[in-house]
């Protein structure tokens, strides 16, 4: 897979890890994202990934933050983008059954319960259901 991530100074070491990871299985990353603690405005990492996964040939996009929250947002604010802020496996699997996520969010300073990677190996296995969730994702995708 080819994955477009960013994050913010609140999420360094998450993301660094996620990269690392996803590289260990072979994916394709592109690295939008900081290196070190000095502040950056997590609207602008967003909107950074947005734009790159927009440009076409990603499979998925990941956000991180502080609380993966506030960088949800702000990719959600762009039209046809449908991000997830996902915490355990059940939330990673339905973001891609049921609501198609091309993007999903995670937390530098949250505790998780489950390792992110298999938060994000359940997220990558799972297809799109289809049926009465097209509809729906349809809709979302005409929103803003």
């Amino acid at each position: 897979m080819k994955i477009v991530i960013a994050n913010d100074h609140g999420a360094v070491a998450l993301k660094k890890r996620i990269v690392a990871w996803l590289e260990s299985k072979g994916h394709e990353v592109v690295n939008l994202g900081i290196d070190t603690e000095d502040r950056v405005d997590y609207p602008d990492q967003a909107a950074r990934a947005v734009s790159e996964y927009c440009k076409g040939g990603y499979d998925f996009g990941i956000v991180c933050c502080g609380t993966g929250i506030g960088i949800s947002i702000a990719a959600n604010r762009h039209r046809g983008i449908r991000c997830a802020l996902i915490h355990d496996t059940y939330t990673a699997s339905m973001a891609k059954a049921h609501n198609n996520a091309n993007f999903v969010a995670f937390g530098g300073r949250v505790s998780y319960h489950e390792p992110v990677e298999q938060l994000l190996e359940v997220f990558m296995s799972t297809e799109f259901e289809g049926g009465r969730h097209s509809g729906r994702i349809e809709k979302l995708d005409m929103l803003g």
